[in-house]
Protein backbone atom coordinates (compact mmCIF):
# COMPACT_ATOMS: atom_id res chain seq x y z
CA UNK A 1 0.00 0.00 0.00
CA UNK A 2 1.48 3.32 -1.09
CA UNK A 3 -0.60 5.63 1.08
CA UNK A 4 -3.23 5.63 3.77
CA UNK A 5 -6.71 6.02 2.34
CA UNK A 6 -9.99 7.63 3.37
CA UNK A 7 -13.11 6.54 1.46
CA UNK A 8 -16.42 8.42 1.37
CA UNK A 9 -19.20 5.97 0.57
CA UNK A 10 -21.09 2.90 1.68
CA UNK A 11 -18.55 0.44 3.06
CA UNK A 12 -20.07 -2.57 1.30
CA UNK A 13 -19.49 -1.02 -2.11
CA UNK A 14 -16.08 0.35 -1.17
CA UNK A 15 -14.89 -3.02 0.15
CA UNK A 16 -15.98 -4.83 -3.00
CA UNK A 17 -14.53 -2.26 -5.40
CA UNK A 18 -11.32 -1.08 -3.77
CA UNK A 19 -10.01 -3.42 -1.05
CA UNK A 20 -7.98 -6.42 -2.23
CA UNK A 21 -8.26 -9.96 -0.91
CA UNK A 22 -6.12 -10.67 2.17
CA UNK A 23 -4.65 -7.16 2.29
CA UNK A 24 -5.56 -6.05 5.82
CA UNK A 25 -3.96 -7.05 9.13
CA UNK A 26 -6.55 -5.69 11.53
CA UNK A 27 -10.21 -4.71 11.25
CA UNK A 28 -11.96 -2.72 13.96
CA UNK A 29 -15.60 -1.82 13.47
CA UNK A 30 -18.18 -0.13 15.64
CA UNK A 31 -21.36 -0.31 13.56
CA UNK A 32 -24.01 2.11 14.83
CA UNK A 33 -27.16 0.71 16.38
CA UNK A 34 -29.44 2.56 18.77
CA UNK A 35 -29.72 0.12 21.65
CA UNK A 36 -31.36 2.77 23.82
CA UNK A 37 -34.59 2.31 21.91
CA UNK A 38 -37.33 0.26 23.51
CA UNK A 39 -36.84 -3.47 22.97
CA UNK A 40 -40.49 -3.84 21.98
CA UNK A 41 -39.76 -1.54 19.05
CA UNK A 42 -36.40 -3.01 17.99
CA UNK A 43 -37.69 -6.58 18.09
CA UNK A 44 -41.30 -5.82 17.11
CA UNK A 45 -42.71 -8.22 14.51
CA UNK A 46 -45.61 -6.04 13.47
CA UNK A 47 -43.93 -3.03 11.91
CA UNK A 48 -45.01 -0.49 14.52
CA UNK A 49 -42.98 2.71 14.44
CA UNK A 50 -41.73 4.71 17.41
CA UNK A 51 -41.66 8.29 16.19
CA UNK A 52 -39.23 9.28 18.96
CA UNK A 53 -36.69 6.61 18.06
CA UNK A 54 -33.78 7.45 15.81
CA UNK A 55 -30.57 5.71 14.86
CA UNK A 56 -27.29 6.89 16.32
CA UNK A 57 -26.03 7.77 12.88
CA UNK A 58 -28.58 9.34 10.52
CA UNK A 59 -27.24 7.55 7.46
CA UNK A 60 -28.38 4.20 8.85
CA UNK A 61 -31.92 5.18 9.87
CA UNK A 62 -33.28 3.45 6.78
CA UNK A 63 -30.62 0.75 6.50
CA UNK A 64 -31.47 -0.68 9.91
CA UNK A 65 -35.22 -0.95 9.15
CA UNK A 66 -37.01 -3.87 7.52
CA UNK A 67 -38.33 -2.63 4.18
CA UNK A 68 -39.15 -4.23 0.82
CA UNK A 69 -35.57 -3.38 -0.19
CA UNK A 70 -34.25 -5.22 2.86
CA UNK A 71 -36.44 -8.19 1.94
CA UNK A 72 -34.99 -8.30 -1.57
CA UNK A 73 -31.40 -7.93 -0.36
CA UNK A 74 -31.91 -10.62 2.26
CA UNK A 75 -33.28 -13.14 -0.25
CA UNK A 76 -30.47 -12.44 -2.70
CA UNK A 77 -27.76 -12.71 -0.07
CA UNK A 78 -28.92 -15.96 1.56
CA UNK A 79 -29.10 -17.53 -1.91
CA UNK A 80 -25.41 -16.77 -2.58
CA UNK A 81 -23.95 -16.76 0.94
CA UNK A 82 -21.86 -19.61 2.36
CA UNK A 83 -24.05 -22.31 3.85
CA UNK A 84 -23.36 -21.57 7.52
CA UNK A 85 -24.10 -17.86 7.08
CA UNK A 86 -27.33 -18.52 5.20
CA UNK A 87 -28.43 -20.99 7.88
CA UNK A 88 -27.76 -18.47 10.67
CA UNK A 89 -29.68 -15.66 8.97
CA UNK A 90 -32.59 -17.93 8.11
CA UNK A 91 -32.80 -19.09 11.73
CA UNK A 92 -32.65 -15.50 12.95
CA UNK A 93 -35.49 -14.49 10.67
CA UNK A 94 -37.64 -17.37 11.89
CA UNK A 95 -36.99 -16.35 15.49
CA UNK A 96 -37.02 -12.55 15.22
CA UNK A 97 -39.42 -11.90 12.39
CA UNK A 98 -39.11 -8.76 10.28
CA UNK A 99 -38.01 -5.85 12.43
CA UNK A 100 -35.17 -3.39 13.00
CA UNK A 101 -32.98 -6.00 14.71
CA UNK A 102 -33.35 -8.43 11.80
CA UNK A 103 -32.68 -5.64 9.29
CA UNK A 104 -29.50 -4.80 11.19
CA UNK A 105 -28.27 -8.39 11.06
CA UNK A 106 -29.26 -8.81 7.40
CA UNK A 107 -27.26 -5.71 6.45
CA UNK A 108 -24.28 -6.55 8.65
CA UNK A 109 -23.87 -10.07 7.23
CA UNK A 110 -22.58 -9.17 3.73
CA UNK A 111 -20.28 -6.54 5.25
CA UNK A 112 -18.78 -9.09 7.64
CA UNK A 113 -18.31 -11.55 4.76
CA UNK A 114 -16.37 -8.87 2.87
CA UNK A 115 -14.27 -8.09 5.94
CA UNK A 116 -13.40 -11.79 6.23
CA UNK A 117 -12.30 -11.70 2.58
CA UNK A 118 -9.96 -8.71 2.96
CA UNK A 119 -8.27 -10.00 6.14
CA UNK A 120 -4.86 -11.56 5.78
CA UNK A 121 -4.52 -15.19 6.93
CA UNK A 122 -2.72 -13.79 10.00
CA UNK A 123 -5.27 -11.02 10.55
CA UNK A 124 -7.74 -10.24 13.32
CA UNK A 125 -11.10 -8.50 13.62
CA UNK A 126 -12.59 -6.69 16.62
CA UNK A 127 -16.34 -6.10 16.41
CA UNK A 128 -17.51 -3.48 18.91
CA UNK A 129 -21.17 -3.71 19.93
CA UNK A 130 -23.31 -3.73 23.06
CA UNK A 131 -25.43 -6.29 24.91
CA UNK A 132 -28.47 -5.51 22.76
CA UNK A 133 -27.03 -7.27 19.72
CA UNK A 134 -23.75 -8.87 20.84
CA UNK A 135 -25.11 -12.41 21.21
CA UNK A 136 -26.75 -12.29 17.76
CA UNK A 137 -23.58 -10.87 16.20
CA UNK A 138 -21.46 -13.57 17.85
CA UNK A 139 -23.53 -16.34 16.28
CA UNK A 140 -23.30 -14.53 12.93
CA UNK A 141 -19.52 -14.18 13.33
CA UNK A 142 -19.27 -17.89 14.21
CA UNK A 143 -21.00 -18.66 10.92
CA UNK A 144 -18.66 -16.43 8.90
CA UNK A 145 -15.31 -16.86 10.66
CA UNK A 146 -15.83 -20.30 12.30
CA UNK A 147 -16.46 -21.00 15.97
CA UNK A 148 -12.80 -22.01 16.37
CA UNK A 149 -11.68 -18.55 15.22
CA UNK A 150 -13.33 -16.88 18.23
CA UNK A 151 -10.76 -15.65 20.73
CA UNK A 152 -12.41 -13.37 23.27
CA UNK A 153 -15.46 -11.51 24.36
CA UNK A 154 -13.88 -8.36 25.76
CA UNK A 155 -15.89 -6.30 28.23
CA UNK A 156 -15.19 -2.57 28.04
CA UNK A 157 -16.59 -0.11 30.55
CA UNK A 158 -18.18 2.60 28.42
CA UNK A 159 -19.57 4.90 31.11
CA UNK A 160 -19.69 5.62 34.82
CA UNK A 161 -22.71 5.11 37.07
CA UNK A 162 -26.05 4.58 35.37
CA UNK A 163 -29.50 4.47 36.98
CA UNK A 164 -31.78 2.37 34.78
CA UNK A 165 -34.61 1.68 37.21
CA UNK A 166 -35.39 -1.91 38.16
CA UNK A 167 -32.29 -3.58 36.73
CA UNK A 168 -28.51 -3.39 37.00
CA UNK A 169 -26.95 -0.34 35.41
CA UNK A 170 -25.83 -0.99 31.79
CA UNK A 171 -22.29 0.38 31.79
CA UNK A 172 -20.38 -1.90 29.41
CA UNK A 173 -19.91 -2.64 25.73
CA UNK A 174 -18.81 -5.90 24.17
CA UNK A 175 -15.89 -6.34 21.76
CA UNK A 176 -15.85 -9.66 19.89
CA UNK A 177 -12.31 -10.70 18.94
CA UNK A 178 -11.93 -13.18 16.06
CA UNK A 179 -9.00 -14.20 13.87
CA UNK A 180 -8.88 -15.30 10.24
CA UNK A 181 -6.81 -18.30 11.34
CA UNK A 182 -8.68 -21.13 13.00
CA UNK A 183 -7.29 -22.41 16.28
CA UNK A 184 -4.66 -21.13 18.69
CA UNK A 185 -1.88 -20.20 16.25
CA UNK A 186 -1.25 -18.76 12.80
CA UNK A 187 -2.25 -15.17 13.60
CA UNK A 188 -0.33 -12.09 14.72
CA UNK A 189 -0.66 -11.47 18.44
CA UNK A 190 1.54 -9.23 20.54
CA UNK A 191 0.52 -9.87 24.17
CA UNK A 192 0.00 -6.77 26.29
CA UNK A 193 0.48 -6.45 30.03
CA UNK A 194 -1.19 -4.46 32.76
CA UNK A 195 1.03 -3.09 35.56
CA UNK A 196 1.21 -4.94 38.85
CA UNK A 197 -0.34 -3.25 41.83
CA UNK A 198 2.09 -1.85 44.36
CA UNK A 199 0.62 -4.23 46.92
CA UNK A 200 1.49 -7.20 44.71
CA UNK A 201 5.07 -5.99 44.16
CA UNK A 202 5.71 -5.50 47.85
CA UNK A 203 4.30 -8.93 48.70
CA UNK A 204 6.28 -10.84 46.05
CA UNK A 205 9.44 -8.76 45.60
CA UNK A 206 12.12 -7.35 47.91
CA UNK A 207 13.82 -4.01 47.34
CA UNK A 208 17.58 -4.49 46.88
CA UNK A 209 20.35 -2.05 47.87
CA UNK A 210 20.85 -1.18 44.19
CA UNK A 211 17.20 -0.04 43.94
CA UNK A 212 15.91 -3.06 42.01
CA UNK A 213 12.98 -5.18 43.13
CA UNK A 214 13.97 -8.87 43.33
CA UNK A 215 11.38 -11.65 43.12
CA UNK A 216 11.62 -13.45 46.47
CA UNK A 217 8.31 -15.22 46.99
CA UNK A 218 9.98 -18.57 46.36
CA UNK A 219 8.14 -21.36 44.66
CA UNK A 220 9.24 -24.22 42.45
CA UNK A 221 9.22 -22.74 38.94
CA UNK A 222 12.21 -24.68 37.50
CA UNK A 223 10.44 -28.05 37.37
CA UNK A 224 7.29 -29.54 35.91
CA UNK A 225 4.92 -32.23 37.12
CA UNK A 226 5.81 -35.94 36.81
CA UNK A 227 9.19 -37.66 36.73
CA UNK A 228 11.09 -38.30 33.50
CA UNK A 229 13.44 -41.07 32.41
CA UNK A 230 15.26 -38.66 30.13
CA UNK A 231 17.80 -35.92 30.78
CA UNK A 232 15.24 -33.65 32.45
CA UNK A 233 14.80 -36.23 35.20
CA UNK A 234 18.49 -36.42 36.12
CA UNK A 235 20.25 -34.86 39.10
CA UNK A 236 21.70 -31.37 38.69
CA UNK A 237 23.90 -29.74 41.34
CA UNK A 238 22.83 -32.29 43.92
CA UNK A 239 19.10 -31.95 43.35
CA UNK A 240 17.17 -34.95 41.97
CA UNK A 241 13.73 -33.87 40.65
CA UNK A 242 12.60 -37.47 40.04
CA UNK A 243 12.76 -38.11 43.77
CA UNK A 244 9.76 -35.81 44.12
CA UNK A 245 8.06 -37.03 40.95
CA UNK A 246 9.04 -33.94 38.94
CA UNK A 247 11.38 -33.04 36.05
CA UNK A 248 13.51 -30.00 35.13
CA UNK A 249 11.78 -27.35 32.97
CA UNK A 250 13.53 -24.07 32.12
CA UNK A 251 10.97 -21.25 32.10
CA UNK A 252 10.69 -18.99 29.08
CA UNK A 253 11.82 -15.80 30.82
CA UNK A 254 15.15 -17.49 31.63
CA UNK A 255 15.54 -19.04 28.20
CA UNK A 256 15.03 -15.60 26.58
CA UNK A 257 18.06 -14.26 28.49
CA UNK A 258 20.41 -16.93 27.12
CA UNK A 259 22.39 -16.65 23.89
CA UNK A 260 21.03 -18.35 20.74
CA UNK A 261 23.70 -21.04 21.13
CA UNK A 262 22.84 -21.63 24.79
CA UNK A 263 19.15 -21.91 23.93
CA UNK A 264 19.98 -24.98 21.82
CA UNK A 265 21.68 -26.83 24.73
CA UNK A 266 20.20 -29.78 26.55
CA UNK A 267 18.22 -29.08 29.68
CA UNK A 268 21.04 -29.73 32.18
CA UNK A 269 23.59 -27.71 30.24
CA UNK A 270 21.02 -24.95 29.84
CA UNK A 271 20.44 -24.91 33.61
CA UNK A 272 24.20 -24.68 34.16
CA UNK A 273 24.56 -21.84 31.66
CA UNK A 274 21.78 -19.94 33.39
CA UNK A 275 23.38 -20.58 36.79
CA UNK A 276 26.74 -19.26 35.59
CA UNK A 277 25.01 -16.10 34.34
CA UNK A 278 23.40 -15.53 37.70
CA UNK A 279 19.93 -16.32 36.39
CA UNK A 280 19.52 -19.19 38.88
CA UNK A 281 20.59 -19.23 42.53
CA UNK A 282 20.89 -22.03 45.07
CA UNK A 283 20.09 -20.85 48.59
CA UNK A 284 21.12 -23.17 51.48
CA UNK A 285 18.10 -24.49 53.31
CA UNK A 286 15.71 -24.22 50.35
CA UNK A 287 14.46 -27.35 48.64
CA UNK A 288 14.89 -26.22 45.06
CA UNK A 289 17.13 -23.94 43.00
CA UNK A 290 15.29 -20.73 42.22
CA UNK A 291 15.33 -18.37 39.25
CA UNK A 292 16.68 -14.88 39.77
CA UNK A 293 14.15 -12.40 38.53
CA UNK A 294 13.90 -8.64 38.90
CA UNK A 295 10.96 -6.38 38.24
CA UNK A 296 11.51 -4.40 35.04
CA UNK A 297 9.65 -1.61 33.30
CA UNK A 298 7.69 -4.11 31.21
CA UNK A 299 6.66 -6.22 34.19
CA UNK A 300 3.00 -6.86 34.70
CA UNK A 301 0.15 -9.31 34.46
CA UNK A 302 -1.03 -10.64 31.08
CA UNK A 303 -3.96 -8.50 29.98
CA UNK A 304 -7.37 -9.99 30.69
CA UNK A 305 -10.66 -9.65 28.85
CA UNK A 306 -12.21 -7.05 31.18
CA UNK A 307 -11.10 -3.52 30.31
CA UNK A 308 -12.66 -1.33 32.95
CA UNK A 309 -11.30 1.99 34.11
CA UNK A 310 -11.59 2.32 37.88
CA UNK A 311 -11.95 5.92 39.06
CA UNK A 312 -10.13 6.66 42.29
CA UNK A 313 -7.34 4.13 41.74
CA UNK A 314 -4.62 6.59 40.78
CA UNK A 315 -1.37 5.66 42.48
CA UNK A 316 -2.15 1.99 43.21
CA UNK A 317 -0.13 0.63 40.26
CA UNK A 318 3.60 0.12 40.17
CA UNK A 319 5.52 2.47 37.87
CA UNK A 320 2.67 4.84 37.05
CA UNK A 321 0.40 7.37 38.70
CA UNK A 322 -2.49 6.46 36.37
CA UNK A 323 -5.49 4.56 37.63
CA UNK A 324 -6.41 1.00 36.68
CA UNK A 325 -7.14 0.83 32.92
CA UNK A 326 -6.87 4.60 32.63
CA UNK A 327 -5.58 4.23 29.05
CA UNK A 328 -9.01 2.92 27.97
CA UNK A 329 -11.08 5.16 30.23
CA UNK A 330 -14.53 6.10 28.96
CA UNK A 331 -14.96 9.68 27.80
CA UNK A 332 -16.67 11.82 30.39
CA UNK A 333 -18.57 15.06 29.60
CA UNK A 334 -15.48 17.18 30.30
CA UNK A 335 -12.87 14.90 28.69
CA UNK A 336 -10.49 16.97 26.53
CA UNK A 337 -10.60 14.23 23.91
CA UNK A 338 -14.37 14.25 23.67
CA UNK A 339 -15.95 15.36 20.38
CA UNK A 340 -19.57 16.10 19.72
CA UNK A 341 -20.02 12.68 18.17
CA UNK A 342 -22.44 10.10 19.58
CA UNK A 343 -20.41 6.88 19.29
CA UNK A 344 -16.89 8.18 19.93
CA UNK A 345 -14.44 5.80 21.62
CA UNK A 346 -11.22 6.81 23.44
CA UNK A 347 -8.02 6.73 21.40
CA UNK A 348 -6.37 4.58 24.07
CA UNK A 349 -8.87 1.79 23.43
CA UNK A 350 -7.85 1.62 19.77
CA UNK A 351 -4.16 1.92 20.64
CA UNK A 352 -4.47 -1.14 22.86
CA UNK A 353 -6.15 -3.14 20.08
CA UNK A 354 -3.70 -2.00 17.40
CA UNK A 355 -0.64 -2.75 19.53
CA UNK A 356 -2.02 -6.23 20.20
CA UNK A 357 -3.13 -7.30 16.73
CA UNK A 358 -1.39 -5.23 14.06
CA UNK A 359 2.34 -5.55 13.24
CA UNK A 360 4.33 -2.34 12.86
CA UNK A 361 4.19 -2.54 9.06
CA UNK A 362 0.56 -3.67 9.04
CA UNK A 363 -2.70 -2.18 7.75
CA UNK A 364 -5.65 -1.22 9.95
CA UNK A 365 -9.16 -0.95 8.45
CA UNK A 366 -12.20 0.72 10.03
CA UNK A 367 -15.29 0.44 7.78
CA UNK A 368 -17.45 2.63 10.08
CA UNK A 369 -14.76 5.16 10.94
CA UNK A 370 -17.11 7.85 12.30
CA UNK A 371 -15.10 10.59 13.96
CA UNK A 372 -11.80 8.89 13.11
CA UNK A 373 -10.52 7.49 16.40
CA UNK A 374 -9.15 4.35 14.71
CA UNK A 375 -7.49 6.41 12.00
CA UNK A 376 -6.01 8.77 14.59
CA UNK A 377 -4.64 5.90 16.69
CA UNK A 378 -3.17 4.13 13.63
CA UNK A 379 -1.53 7.37 12.47
CA UNK A 380 -0.07 7.91 15.94
CA UNK A 381 1.32 4.37 16.13
CA UNK A 382 2.79 4.48 12.61
CA UNK A 383 0.50 1.87 11.06
CA UNK A 384 -1.01 2.09 7.60
CA UNK A 385 -4.75 2.68 7.68
CA UNK A 386 -7.96 2.62 5.66
CA UNK A 387 -11.05 4.48 6.81
CA UNK A 388 -14.53 4.27 5.28
CA UNK A 389 -17.64 6.24 6.18
CA UNK A 390 -20.95 6.90 4.47
CA UNK A 391 -21.43 10.45 5.81
CA UNK A 392 -19.42 13.39 4.55
CA UNK A 393 -19.57 15.12 7.93
CA UNK A 394 -17.46 12.24 9.29
CA UNK A 395 -14.97 12.42 6.43
CA UNK A 396 -14.56 16.16 6.91
CA UNK A 397 -14.21 15.73 10.67
CA UNK A 398 -11.49 13.09 10.24
CA UNK A 399 -9.51 15.26 7.84
CA UNK A 400 -9.68 18.22 10.23
CA UNK A 401 -8.86 15.98 13.18
CA UNK A 402 -5.71 14.72 11.49
CA UNK A 403 -4.71 18.25 10.49
CA UNK A 404 -5.26 19.55 14.00
CA UNK A 405 -3.30 16.69 15.61
CA UNK A 406 -0.48 16.13 13.12
CA UNK A 407 -0.30 19.38 11.15
CA UNK A 408 -1.35 20.31 7.63
CA UNK A 409 1.46 18.20 6.14
CA UNK A 410 -0.46 15.06 7.11
CA UNK A 411 -2.76 15.69 4.13
CA UNK A 412 0.08 14.52 1.87
CA UNK A 413 0.20 11.17 3.67
CA UNK A 414 -3.21 9.89 2.61
CA UNK A 415 -5.53 9.79 -0.38
CA UNK A 416 -9.27 10.29 -0.51
CA UNK A 417 -11.82 8.61 -2.76
CA UNK A 418 -15.47 9.53 -3.16
CA UNK A 419 -15.05 13.25 -2.49
CA UNK A 420 -15.88 15.31 -5.59
CA UNK A 421 -12.80 16.61 -7.38
CA UNK A 422 -14.56 18.19 -10.37
CA UNK A 423 -17.91 19.75 -11.24
CA UNK A 424 -19.34 16.58 -12.78
CA UNK A 425 -18.61 14.64 -9.59
CA UNK A 426 -20.22 17.41 -7.53
CA UNK A 427 -23.33 17.25 -9.70
CA UNK A 428 -23.41 13.46 -9.33
CA UNK A 429 -23.10 13.80 -5.57
CA UNK A 430 -26.05 16.18 -5.46
CA UNK A 431 -28.15 13.86 -7.61
CA UNK A 432 -27.39 10.93 -5.31
CA UNK A 433 -27.74 12.65 -1.92
CA UNK A 434 -28.56 16.35 -1.65
CA UNK A 435 -27.90 16.41 2.09
CA UNK A 436 -24.39 15.00 1.79
CA UNK A 437 -23.76 17.47 -1.04
CA UNK A 438 -24.72 20.34 1.26
CA UNK A 439 -22.37 19.07 3.96
CA UNK A 440 -19.52 18.79 1.48
CA UNK A 441 -20.10 22.28 0.05
CA UNK A 442 -20.21 23.83 3.54
CA UNK A 443 -16.89 22.23 4.47
CA UNK A 444 -15.18 23.77 1.42
CA UNK A 445 -15.26 27.21 3.08
CA UNK A 446 -14.14 26.02 6.52
CA UNK A 447 -17.59 26.02 8.10
CA UNK A 448 -19.21 23.22 10.08
CA UNK A 449 -22.11 21.40 8.41
CA UNK A 450 -25.37 20.80 10.20
CA UNK A 451 -25.89 17.39 11.74
CA UNK A 452 -29.62 17.35 11.12
CA UNK A 453 -31.42 17.39 7.83
CA UNK A 454 -34.59 19.14 8.96
CA UNK A 455 -35.36 22.23 10.99
CA UNK A 456 -32.34 24.18 9.75
CA UNK A 457 -34.38 27.18 8.50
CA UNK A 458 -32.48 27.12 5.21
CA UNK A 459 -29.08 27.26 6.90
CA UNK A 460 -26.77 24.35 6.12
CA UNK A 461 -23.73 25.27 8.16
CA UNK A 462 -22.05 27.76 10.47
CA UNK A 463 -18.54 29.18 10.34
CA UNK A 464 -16.79 31.06 13.14
CA UNK A 465 -13.83 33.39 13.39
CA UNK A 466 -11.98 35.28 16.08
CA UNK A 467 -13.21 38.77 16.83
CA UNK A 468 -10.45 39.70 19.27
CA UNK A 469 -7.75 38.20 21.41
CA UNK A 470 -10.07 37.64 24.39
CA UNK A 471 -12.05 34.70 23.11
CA UNK A 472 -14.74 36.68 21.32
CA UNK A 473 -16.08 34.86 18.27
CA UNK A 474 -18.10 35.97 15.28
CA UNK A 475 -20.06 33.69 13.00
CA UNK A 476 -21.24 33.49 9.42
CA UNK A 477 -24.11 31.36 8.14
CA UNK A 478 -23.97 29.19 5.03
CA UNK A 479 -26.86 28.28 2.75
CA UNK A 480 -26.34 25.74 -0.06
CA UNK A 481 -28.61 25.39 -3.08
CA UNK A 482 -27.93 22.50 -5.41
CA UNK A 483 -30.96 22.82 -7.66
CA UNK A 484 -31.18 24.77 -10.90
CA UNK A 485 -34.08 26.95 -9.77
CA UNK A 486 -32.57 29.97 -8.00
CA UNK A 487 -34.43 33.12 -7.04
CA UNK A 488 -33.90 36.30 -4.96
CA UNK A 489 -36.19 34.93 -2.24
CA UNK A 490 -33.42 32.54 -1.25
CA UNK A 491 -31.14 35.50 -0.60
CA UNK A 492 -33.81 37.33 1.41
CA UNK A 493 -34.35 34.21 3.53
CA UNK A 494 -30.62 33.99 4.21
CA UNK A 495 -30.45 37.65 5.16
CA UNK A 496 -33.42 37.28 7.49
CA UNK A 497 -31.77 34.39 9.34
CA UNK A 498 -28.45 36.25 9.53
CA UNK A 499 -30.22 39.17 11.17
CA UNK A 500 -32.26 36.97 13.50
CA UNK A 501 -29.20 35.08 14.71
CA UNK A 502 -27.07 38.23 14.89
CA UNK A 503 -24.49 36.68 12.60
CA UNK A 504 -21.85 38.76 10.85
CA UNK A 505 -22.37 37.49 7.31
CA UNK A 506 -24.26 35.05 5.14
CA UNK A 507 -22.73 32.95 2.35
CA UNK A 508 -24.83 31.47 -0.46
CA UNK A 509 -23.26 28.51 -2.31
CA UNK A 510 -24.92 27.29 -5.51
CA UNK A 511 -24.25 24.45 -7.89
CA UNK A 512 -25.81 26.37 -10.80
CA UNK A 513 -24.91 29.83 -12.01
CA UNK A 514 -26.92 32.56 -10.23
CA UNK A 515 -29.63 34.59 -11.89
CA UNK A 516 -29.35 38.35 -12.28
CA UNK A 517 -31.98 38.76 -9.56
CA UNK A 518 -29.97 36.62 -7.12
CA UNK A 519 -26.82 38.64 -7.74
CA UNK A 520 -28.72 41.91 -7.36
CA UNK A 521 -30.08 40.79 -3.99
CA UNK A 522 -26.58 39.75 -2.89
CA UNK A 523 -25.12 43.10 -3.95
CA UNK A 524 -27.73 44.96 -1.89
CA UNK A 525 -26.91 43.05 1.29
CA UNK A 526 -24.78 45.78 2.82
CA UNK A 527 -21.44 45.46 4.57
CA UNK A 528 -20.14 44.15 7.89
CA UNK A 529 -17.16 45.83 9.59
CA UNK A 530 -14.82 43.89 11.86
CA UNK A 531 -15.01 45.59 15.30
CA UNK A 532 -11.23 45.41 15.86
CA UNK A 533 -9.56 45.66 12.46
CA UNK A 534 -12.37 47.81 10.97
CA UNK A 535 -11.96 45.80 7.77
CA UNK A 536 -15.18 45.73 5.78
CA UNK A 537 -16.73 42.59 4.25
CA UNK A 538 -19.85 42.12 2.11
CA UNK A 539 -22.58 41.04 4.54
CA UNK A 540 -24.01 38.74 1.88
CA UNK A 541 -21.81 36.83 -0.53
CA UNK A 542 -22.32 34.27 -3.26
CA UNK A 543 -19.96 31.65 -4.65
CA UNK A 544 -20.56 28.77 -7.05
CA UNK A 545 -19.25 25.25 -6.60
CA UNK A 546 -17.17 25.68 -9.76
CA UNK A 547 -15.47 28.72 -8.23
CA UNK A 548 -14.82 26.86 -4.98
CA UNK A 549 -13.24 23.96 -6.86
CA UNK A 550 -10.94 26.44 -8.59
CA UNK A 551 -9.77 27.66 -5.20
CA UNK A 552 -11.84 30.83 -4.98
CA UNK A 553 -13.24 31.59 -1.53
CA UNK A 554 -15.59 34.16 0.01
CA UNK A 555 -14.13 37.23 1.70
CA UNK A 556 -13.86 36.24 5.36
CA UNK A 557 -11.71 37.18 8.37
CA UNK A 558 -8.49 35.14 8.39
CA UNK A 559 -8.89 32.91 11.43
CA UNK A 560 -11.55 30.26 10.98
CA UNK A 561 -12.26 27.56 13.54
CA UNK A 562 -11.76 24.12 12.12
CA UNK A 563 -14.72 21.77 12.63
CA UNK A 564 -12.55 19.42 14.73
CA UNK A 565 -11.75 22.19 17.20
CA UNK A 566 -15.38 23.27 17.17
CA UNK A 567 -16.40 19.77 18.12
CA UNK A 568 -14.28 19.95 21.24
CA UNK A 569 -16.83 22.38 22.71
CA UNK A 570 -14.47 25.23 23.48
CA UNK A 571 -16.13 27.80 25.69
CA UNK A 572 -16.15 30.93 23.59
CA UNK A 573 -18.55 33.84 23.15
CA UNK A 574 -20.35 34.97 20.06
CA UNK A 575 -21.23 38.59 19.31
CA UNK A 576 -24.21 38.46 21.65
CA UNK A 577 -22.03 37.37 24.57
CA UNK A 578 -23.50 33.88 24.79
CA UNK A 579 -21.26 30.90 25.48
CA UNK A 580 -21.39 28.02 23.04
Amino acid sequence: MEKNHLYFGDNLGVLKKYIDDESVDLVYLDPPFNSNRNYSVIFNRHGEIDNDASAQIEAFEDTWKWTPTTESQFNEFVTEAPGAVADVLTAFRTMLGENDAMAYLANMAPRLVELHRVLKPTGSIYLHCDPTMSHYLKVLMDGIFDVRAFKNEIIWRRTGAHSPGRKFGPIHDVILFYTKAIGTSGFYYNPQKTPYTKEHVRSRYTLQPDGRWKFTSGGNVLTGADASDGESGQTWRGVNPSAKNRHWAVPGFINEQLSPEEQQLGVLDKLEAAYQKGLIEIVPGRAWPEPVRYLDSTGGSPMGDIWAYQPGTAGVLEGTDAGIDADVAYLGPTSPERLNYPTQKPTGLLERIINTSCPEDGVVLDPFCGCGTTVDAAQKLGRNWIGIDVTYISIDLIIKRLQHTYGDEVIKEFNTTGIPKDYAAAQAMFNKDAFEFERWAVSLIGAQPNKKQVGDKGIDGVGRFMLDGKGGVGKFLVSVKGGKSLNPGMVRDLQGTVNAQKAAMGILITLSEPTRGVLDAINHGGVWAHPITKQKFPALQHVTVKELMKGNRPQLPPTIYKPYIEAKKQKVKDQTGHLF
